[in-house]
């Protein structure tokens, strides 16, 4: 009888140690199981910073691009500024706004004076020295007083002296040795044609010495 309840008990023993080693098992292939989990949530992580890194990066390499970008754009306009700019001649010099160039041309009846744009001018027998041009009205719709500030060109050497003086409608008049000089309305550049006209018009005779080599 002891025998029988000391295998009942032996029997008992070897099972609650059999359902003790399966707990621990059971136990122990759980923790394992879950092991991995720590390990994917730093993966993930990781993959979290580099892909913000990469971001970062890729952002940092945008702004650079674009700060070259608008640095080249700068770098054209200021080139395309200093193109456009007029730039300065050494030692030439320009007429103020309002000056007129009166030049020694060559014509048909030798050197005559003309005005910088090709123009002939004449002078009027009627005029009286010193005072404003006499040619007015349907006289002045033919032969135009030259008007402005007068100035010789560069090479031009006239023998007479240039002035101005108050014409009609206050419009300052050039005269050359005190008589009024004018153009003739409609006539080609170049051209004497008006010389003669009525026996009042003349061109203001000169000659090649009075030009500078």
């Amino acid at each position: 009888m002891r025998n029988s309840r000391w295998a009942v008990a032996g029997g008992l023993g070897s099972l609650v140690l059999a359902l003790a080693a399966c707990g621990g098992s059971s136990s122990s292939s759980s923790a394992a199981a879950g092991s991995p989990a720590p390990s994917a949530a730093i993966q993930s992580a990781a993959s979290s910073a580099s892909a913000s890194g990469a971001q970062s990066a890729s952002g940092s390499s945008a702004d650079s691009s674009a700060a070259a970008k608008a640095k080249a754009s700068a770098s054209v306009s200021k080139a395309a500024a200093a193109e456009a700019r007029p730039t300065s001649n050494a030692g030439v010099s320009f007429p103020p706004i309002g000056t007129t160039v009166l030049i020694i041309q060559k014509s048909n009846l030798g050197f005559v004076m003309a005005k910088a744009d090709g123009y002939v001018v004449y002078t009027y027998s009627k005029d009286t020295k010193g005072h404003a041009p006499s040619c007015t009205g349907s006289c002045a719709s033919s032969w135009a007083p030259v008007t402005g500030m007068p100035k010789a060109g560069p090479a031009d050497n006239f023998p007479g002296s240039f002035a101005v003086v108050t014409g009609s409608g206050g419009a300052k008049d050039i005269t050359y040795n005190g008589y009024p000089i004018y153009t003739m309305v409609g006539a080609p550049v170049l051209t004497t044609k008006g010389d003669g006209v009525d026996g009042e018009w003349h061109v203001i005779k000169l000659s090649e010495s009075n030009i500078s080599a």
